[in-house]
Order: structure tokens, then C-alpha cells, then sequence
């Protein structure tokens, strides 16, 4: 199991997290994503390294913008 963070700008709200998590979670490999607008972290559990910029893209899809911590 990989665990990666990153931070995540944009996020106010539990509404916030759950559009990115859902996103995240949407990734192939993804086992669990722990995601906090008080902190602006966002861990992903993988079975294997993810891509950085797949993981990016989603967080971009959500509406937020993140970088590898």
C-alpha cells in the first residue's frame, strides 16, 4: 500500500471535500482518499504509486487546485 499527500487549495467546506474525494476515488489503483479543508491535505492509499498529474487532474476537475506535499 503507497500512501501520498498532497495540498489542496480552494477547499472551505465539507462539500469540498466530498467533490474531491469523489473525483480522487474515481482513479484506478485508488483504495482510499482522506481529504480536510480545515488542514487542505488530501491522502491517497494506493495498491501502487499513482500518477501525480492524474491525481492533480482530478482535483482540478473537482473545481480545487493541488500540488504533491
Amino acid at each position: 500500500m503507497t500512501s501520498t499527500t498532497y495540498l489542496v487549495t480552494g477547499m472551505t467546506c465539507g462539500h469540498c471535500e466530498s467533490a474531491v474525494a469523489q473525483e480522487v476515488n474515481a482513479l484506478a489503483g485508488v483504495e482510499g482518499v482522506a481529504v480536510s479543508a480545515e488542514t487542505g491535505k488530501l491522502v491517497v492509499e494506493s495498491t501502487a504509486p499513482l500518477d501525480d498529474a492524474a491525481v492533480i487532474a482530478a482535483v482540478d476537475e473537482a473545481g480545487y487546485s493541488a500540488v504533491k506535499a
